[in-house]
């Protein structure tokens, strides 16, 4: 990105004078997503009512937006003169690039289509003071950085999804989450609108899904993995009307954003199966799903009534969504009523199939032929891949990036969603008072840290890469404003990677960016978390002593500290350097001005064990997305978060047997080895069955008591000596039918192994 040095992305705010000596407020660059070059000059443009506009009618949309944001958030009226101009400039070969050139006389905007002069204008957008977001600005005029940029989105997706089957949200708030997203030019909302729990879409020819689908009797309060499940005794539901989703998609239209719907098929199906049981191969009466998870009750493959039905549905889908793309889910589909359905085993004899995974092939490949027949594109989550990948379906990447590859080995396009750096329903802080989520943990800088083009592509296969989306799935999410504290800043995280270049990512300079932008989200009320100014640590090891590196992500505030567990505070010691480790402690700190204490409280606390900084070996290494803090992290003295398995501690392993091997540095006698593995069944993860002990001179093992438990401890008792520990740890196996993930190797997770 080119800045002349005169000027840095930092925020900062000047006073300039008029010739009636009236200050004017100038707003530095600090453009979300960052664009991909700008020059930055000394001058200043005056913005006030002796302005005026011009546009090539092809731009009227933009311009209109533009001239309303302006009026709306001040007392500045837009006259009709070329000092704001939009030129149609057929030269810009992106037709979502722009070019904003502002000079001391005027601001040219150019663009190729209406849509890249929309992107110019949420530019010039955030060069305004955050007054003109909500009205408040008071002046009579506003002087705008002088500066060029040059901007295209280096992926042409770029994507934000919101589940509403689960909770459903208001019309009015649909539309706020599709203005919040132009703002970050983010050009697709993929709309999850059926599942178990909920159908949300009016369908006129099936009225019980209105009925009974959209409604269930209660809903599940607390966890999915607390036991035992309690509910609300609360009927919950509703659903869109069509005239309600032409609204917004026509909404969605004007801020040049693409509305994709989901229609869940053949797996989470419970809801539509609730109101039309013939729809299932057993005919059950079933009730709507009132808790969390993946349930046996799918759509029928053998009948040809549930293609009837469908194509139904999908006919009067596509006269509401005028989008290329249709996505059909095709997710967690477990096969345990096809094994067992007499029409479904009939149609894999008579259509020559293997099994079931290519019964639910052909069910995704004959919808999907129907659909292309209609002129519209497929979407599946990565399991259409199994059985068989249909001709022309786009492949949505979650489970990991495994799923990306393949398909884009077979020149399929897909879509970057992994769980890992994708999931806005993950935690994002580890403190302990965050709202309930589903598990995991996705903090600002992980998302931040993703680069859609998976490594295991070349130039030719990484040109499938379509692009990338954040997701929200609702499960614990029945609230509008904590949606957006879900979703914001983790969005911005997401758009910035998904339109800019590759070498303009830089977290340092994009965290400065966000705590300005933070200013603008509180003018627009959206309920963001802000995380910024809490404090992370690090275990470090400085000539052999194993110490603990505290830092923030704003550079320039002041940490305060303690080591007895009391609180931080303005009188505490000042970090200045890592805080040796010798014996156990409780470490609290926080972030401080010169005036007050600006972030929550930092606690960790730290058992030291004879193993606390010695060397250890793995065999594999863990997952890339669940590295936590290396091997190392094993015997760091640090326990992992009691629900967040994601975070700095825990780390995971998908699949594998795992070998952990521990080098005392010379032999000495031990007492005890304890550890624990999550067992979040629901995410997929199981603790092992066994594990193996491997001394100097001996072998012991101890099974693990099969138990539904979140965390499972487990504890060797006896005095030894040895210089070298192993534990082999074999992995849990395959998820069996009926469970969430069901035929997927499980992960294994493991934290702190603690040896007295």
């Amino acid at each position: 990105m080119l800045t002349k040095n005169f000027f840095v992305s930092i925020v900062f705010l000047i006073l300039i004078f008029n010739c009636d000596q009236k200050p004017t407020e100038v707003v530095a660059s600090q453009i979300i997503p960052v664009p991909n070059e700008k020059v930055v000059s000394e001058s200043y443009f005056i913005l006030s009512s002796n302005i005026g506009m011009q546009y090539d009618v092809a731009f009227k949309t933009s311009a209109d937006f533009l001239k309303t944001f302006i009026e709306e958030g001040s007392s500045i009226k837009i006259k009709d003169n070329n000092d704001i101009t939009f030129i149609k400039d057929e030269n810009i070969k992106n037709p979502e690039g722009y070019q904003l050139e502002i000079t001391p006389s005027q601001i040219t905007i150019k663009a190729k289509t209406d849509q890249g002069a929309s992107y110019a204008v949420q530019t010039l957008r955030q060069l305004l003071p955050v007054g003109f977001e909500n009205g408040s600005f008071a002046s009579r005029e506003i002087a705008i950085q002088c500066l060029k940029i040059e901007d295209a989105p280096r992926f042409q997706y770029r994507g934000m999804h919101l589940d509403v089957a689960r909770h459903m949200f208001s019309v009015e708030f649909i539309k706020k989450y599709i203005d919040a997203l132009a703002m970050l030019k983010v050009n697709t909302f993929h709309w999850h609108l059926t599942d178990d729990q909920g159908w949300r879409i009016e369908i006129k020819k099936y009225p019980k899904l209105q009925q009974t689908a959209a409604f269930r009797d209660e809903t599940l309060v607390g966890h999915f993995s607390d036991q035992p499940s309690t509910y609300d005794g609360k009927r919950y539901g509703g659903f869109y009307t069509q005239e309600d989703i032409k609204d917004v998609v026509a909404y969605a239209k004007n801020r040049h954003i693409k509305v994709i719907p989901e229609i869940e098929m053949p797996g989470h199906a419970q809801a539509a199966i609730a109101a039309y049981p013939e729809l299932g191969c057993h005919e059950d009466s079933i009730k709507v799903a009132k808790t969390w998870g993946v349930f046996d009750d799918i759509f029928c493959a053998g009948k040809d009534e549930i293609f009837v039905f469908l194509q139904d549905v999908l006919d009067e889908v596509i006269t509401l969504f005028p989008s290329k793309y249709i996505h059909i889910g095709g997710d967690e589909a477990p096969k345990t009523h096809w094994k067992t359905c007499e029409a479904c085993q009939n149609r894999i004899k008579k259509e020559g199939l293997k099994d079931e995974h290519e019964l639910q092939s052909y069910f995704i490949q004959r919808i999907e032929k129907y659909l292309n027949n209609k002129g519209k594109q497929i979407i599946g989550w990565d399991e259409i891949l199994e059985g068989g990948l249909a001709p022309n379906a786009t492949v949505m990447s979650w489970r990991g990036t495994n799923g990306a590859v393949e398909a884009a080995k077979q020149h399929h396009n897909v879509i970057m969603t992994p769980t890992s750096h994708c999931y806005f329903d993950y935690y994002q802080s580890t403190n302990k008072d965050e709202p309930l989520a589903i598990g995991g943990y996705l903090p600002l800088e992980k998302v931040y840290s993703f680069n859609p083009i998976p490594e295991a592509l070349n130039q030719e296969e990484s040109q499938y890469v379509l692009g990338v989306q954040g997701n929200l799935w609702t499960e614990y999410i029945p609230k509008e404003n904590q949606v957006e504290y879900m979703v914001f800043p983790r969005a911005l995280a997401m758009s910035e990677i998904a339109w800019s270049k590759r070498e303009n990512i830089n977290y340092e300079d994009f965290v400065s960016r966000v705590e300005a932008f933070n200013k603008r989200l509180e003018a627009l009320e959206i309920n963001y978390a802000n995380h910024l100014y809490e404090v992370e640590g690090e275990l470090i090891s400085e000539q052999g002593v194993p110490s603990y590196k505290l830092e923030t992500l704003i550079k320039d505030k002041i940490i305060r500290f303690t080591t007895d567990g009391s609180l931080p505070t303005q009188e505490s010691q000042v970090y200045k350097k890592p805080i040796p480790f010798t014996e156990d402690m409780t470490i609290t700190a926080a972030v401080f001005n010169e005036k007050k204490q600006l972030g929550t409280t930092f606690t960790e606390t730290f058992n030291y064990h004879k193993a606390v900084g010695k060397n250890i070996t793995l065999n594999p290494d863990p997952s890339k997305v669940y590295s936590g803090s290396g091997a190392q992290g094993l015997i760091n003295g640090i326990s992992g978060s009691d629900s967040r398995y994601g975070d700095k501690e825990w780390l995971g392993f998908w699949g594998d047997d795992v070998e952990i091997t521990i080098d005392l540095g010379k032999a000495m006698e031990i007492n005890s080895i304890k550890t624990r593995f999550y067992n979040g069944q629901g995410q997929w993860i199981y603790a092992p069955k066994k594990i193996e002990f491997t001394f100097d001179s001996e072998i012991e093992s101890i099974n693990i008591p099969n138990t539904n438990d979140i965390l499972v401890n487990t504890s060797f008792n006896r005095k030894l000596k040895t210089r070298f520990i192993k534990l082999k740890i074999p992995n849990y196996g395959v998820i069996p039918e009926g469970r969430q993930g069901s035929g997927n190797k499980a992960w294994t997770f493991i934290d702190e192994i603690i040896i007295n």
